[in-house]
């Protein structure tokens, strides 16, 4: 099996060294699951200090990305177009959600561009990525923290990187529905126990149970997933009575 190849372009590769050495993703790298590839983009400039960033054109505060150096390491990298996506991490493209996730562990290589400053030159963004991904509706520092959810959440979509070769399954939004909620020993915590069912060794009953908890977490806390999670007749039954308690 192919490792799923991440290529990181950014000025800080720095930020990444502890995040792909440690836990999980760094079982799956020492594995041969996972690969990621770090690219300081400062070695792509010409000048001799190396400058990536230059004042915005029409005046305002802030740096902006320049292209040359930008263009010239994805070419080098990922070829002359492009060979595999390439995603710009900003503010302003599609938001980041499992389904998408989905979609980008189907990809055997990715290259992930890390803006900075007030972002990357227009014609980057034009000609260049294939892609925009957000994490959220806010502005962060730069694309490095965005780049590290992305290979986090792929990468635990990928056969073999969790040790449940099921986890991912049942993960919050997996499902369409938030996740049902965890116990393990010791099984009295002080006055609180861990649900009977749990303990029944009933595991029909525990399936159902988790199927109920799920339900009650998503129509407490984000009753928007409802609308288009996969339901049966039975969690339809389930969310009417929880509806009618409410009442």
């Amino acid at each position: 099996m192919k490792a799923m190849h991440f290529d990181v372009f950014t000025l800080f590769p720095e930020l990444f060294e502890p995040f792909i050495n440690t836990s999980i993703l760094q079982r799956a790298c020492q594995r041969g699951l996972v690969q990621v590839s770090l690219h300081n983009i400062r070695a792509w400039a010409t000048d001799r200090h190396q400058v990536t960033d230059d004042e915005p054109y029409g005046g305002g505060g802030g740096m902006v990305m320049k292209p040359e150096p930008i263009f010239a390491a994805v070419e080098e990298i990922l070829g002359n177009p492009p060979q595999y996506p390439l995603i710009l991490l900003s503010p302003q493209g599609r938001t980041l959600q499992q389904s998408l996730a989905q979609e980008l562990a189907n990809h055997e290589r990715i290259g992930l561009l890390c803006g900075r400053y007030e972002g990357v030159d227009d014609r980057v963004r034009q000609y260049l990525v294939s892609d925009e991904i957000s994490i959220g509706d806010y502005v962060l520092g730069g694309g490095e923290i965005p780049a590290m959810v992305i290979i986090d959440v792929v990468s635990r979509l990928l056969p073999g990187v969790l040790g449940d070769p099921k986890g991912a399954q049942d993960d919050s939004f997996a499902t369409g529905l938030l996740e049902y909620p965890h116990y393990t020993r010791p099984a009295k915590f002080r006055q609180w126990e861990v649900p009977e069912v749990l303990l029944s060794g009933d595991h029909a009953r525990i399936a159902r149970w988790r199927r109920e908890q799920a339900l009650r977490r998503t129509w407490q806390q984000r009753p928007d997933l409802l609308m288009s999670a996969p339901l049966t007749p039975e969690d339809l039954k389930f969310l009417s009575d929880l509806e009618a308690e409410r009442d």
